[in-house]
């Protein structure tokens, strides 16, 4: 059984968030629209907001602010081995 699309949502958006997110939705091979159906979707279907929404604490904000390292880790063993070492001193 087929239903019919009647209802029409509409928000305001910046043109550059439109445009950036249409990139990515592009590259998997999904609409604006699909991709807004599956979010009201999934809200519908589980009876909460279907994300995780948290306000970062100091310490991610930090990481944000962060400038960006030259450092090449050649393994995940070797970058988690520097974090926790910095970690525990």
């Amino acid at each position: 059984m087929s239903h019919i699309q009647t209802e029409v949502v509409r928000a305001r958006i910046s043109p550059q968030l439109k445009h950036n997110a249409e990139q990515v939705l592009n590259e998997i091979g999904m609409s604006m629209t699909e991709a807004i159906r599956l979010f009201l979707t999934q809200i519908a279907l589980r009876q909460e907001f279907p994300l995780e929404l948290k306000i970062p604490n100091q310490t991610t904000l930090q990481a944000i602010a962060a400038s960006p390292t030259d450092e090449i880790y050649h393994s995940a063993d070797e970058l988690f081995d520097e974090v926790l070492h910095d970690i525990e001193h």
